[in-house]
């Protein structure tokens, strides 16, 4: 009886850590987390019991201080820096660091790779820019909340990539792909955005150095350099200086990104040849030991840094950052700046407006819900009508429009955008909220259309 207990124990530990790695695996998981991150969030920040908790914490001091008693050192690093602020000026470095990667593979050798290939997403991901801002700005011109125009010109891959896995094969595998890619050249744009209109003064001293360490670290590339220690010291140099220069230090990552090496340390041919003798090496050191013995150990590890070495360093990168993206990162940035303490009914009213304050939510909403889908859906249509890119394989005009719609669950990035273009906290919150709103709205819209196209299909 114990031992049937024992291995119903062990076949139960077994199934949860299967379903816990497919669950882990699966596209829609990281969209389910930031869901209930931005749930709890919600709930922080607005429960008596731990709203004053929740912002105190967010705004608790991080910096590192060195200071002698006889006052000749007085060093502060990074000076400034809260819990929020290393959430978004730190941990999302790494976060745009992964896109970097990302963007980089895409263009190398993806979805982005040829101008036959790129053009249409890259049209309708200016189209999905373009329209929101237009829009934003059509109800906040010349007013305070002008500054926010950025704030609904972005697309939540994690959100929007889920909800198709979701809806499995009710979608052309090549509108996915399609999807995919336009959120890769959105998220080239938005990262454009930032670094353009949302940084702060510019110390041009700062700027300098950190361009001549990555003129210095690209021709370290150049010369052929592998080893992932002379690229991610300078990476974090690099961020240091961008804090402290103005342009927002995310654009750090993105940077750097783009100069890590995806060219493998070792060739094909240099792979095959090693490993045979590595392993040929190892069968001789048979022993009366278990398998492996010391001798065999030395062999499997020097065949472990061989395959590793194998794969170009942007690749290793963006293979191991991922789960620590989608699992880690991005939720705490939900649990960070998703939080909006709602003192009254009247701020999830997003058609409160004001001649000198403007209509954020408005804005925001309308940005997200139409403008970004229209901007796609037109550019793509433009793009196909002129000749310059053709329809992708087995997709509908209205099943684009369709998949446009997940194109306005603007979130991540969005929320990114709000904290940088606003000063004012009720315009912060007033921003969160219809951000929320606006991507809920854009998700729920294009779910169901796609929903109802299938059933049509199917139907007929």
């Amino acid at each position: 009886m114990r031992l049937f207990s024992m291995y119903r124990w062990v076949r139960n530990r077994h199934m949860i850590g299967l379903r816990g790695r497919n669950f882990v695996e699966a596209p829609w998981a990281g969209g389910v987390v930031l869901l209930v991150c931005v749930i709890i969030a919600m709930l922080l920040a607005n429960l008596p019991v731990t709203k004053a908790y929740y912002h105190d914490m967010l705004e608790t001091d991080l910096s590192l201080m060195v200071h002698s008693p006889d006052g000749l050192i007085d060093w502060l690093f990074p000076r400034g820096m809260t819990v929020e602020k290393f959430v978004n000026d730190g941990l999302m470095v790494i976060f745009f660091f992964a896109i970097g990667l990302e963007i980089k593979r895409e263009i190398v050798c993806g979805q982005l790779s040829s101008v036959r290939k790129a053009i249409l997403p890259v049209l309708a991901a200016a189209g999905g820019m373009l329209a929101p801002a237009i829009i934003f700005l059509l109800f906040n011109h010349g007013t305070l909340a002008a500054n926010g125009w950025g704030i609904p010109t972005a697309t939540d891959i994690a959100f929007a990539i889920g909800i198709l896995s979701m809806l499995d094969d009710r979608v052309p595998v090549s509108l996915k792909i399609f999807l995919t890619a336009l959120a890769v050249a959105d998220d080239l744009g938005a990262i454009l955005v930032i670094a353009l209109f949302y940084g702060g003064q510019v110390q041009i001293e700062c700027l300098l150095i950190a361009l001549l360490i990555m003129l210095g670290v690209y021709f370290m590339k150049q010369m052929g350099e592998k080893r992932m220690f002379f690229y991610l010291v300078p990476a974090f140099v690099v961020w240091g200086l961008f804090y402290y220069s103005g342009v927002h230090s995310t654009i750090s990552g993105v940077a750097m990104a783009l100069l890590i090496p995806m060219e493998p340390r070792y060739s094909k041919e240099y792979y095959v040849h090693k490993m045979k003798w590595l392993k040929t090496l190892m069968l001789r050191a048979e022993t009366e030991e278990p398998f492996p013995n010391e001798e065999q150990r030395f062999y499997l590890r020097r065949m472990h840094d061989l395959t590793a070495n194998s794969v170009g360093m942007s690749y290793r990168l963006e293979h191991a950052l991922a789960p620590y993206v989608t699992f880690l990162i991005m939720p705490i940035f939900a649990l960070a700046n998703a939080g909006v303490e709602i003192g009254s009914l009247e701020y999830l009213n997003i058609f409160h407006s004001s001649p000198e304050i403007g209509s954020v939510g408005m804005g925001v909403f309308f940005g997200l819900l139409i403008g970004k889908p229209l901007g796609i859906f037109l550019a793509s249509w433009g793009a196909v009508r002129s000749g310059l890119a053709v329809m992708p394989e087995g997709a509908t005009w209205r099943m684009l429009l369709a998949v446009a719609c997940l194109g306005g669950i603007g979130f991540t990035m969005s929320l990114f955008v709000d904290s940088l273009a606003y000063t004012d906290v009720d315009l912060i919150d007033r921003g969160k909220i219809a951000i929320l709103m606006g991507s809920t709205a854009a998700a729920i819209l294009g779910s169901v259309l796609i929903l109802l196209l299938s059933c049509k299909r199917r139907k007929s």
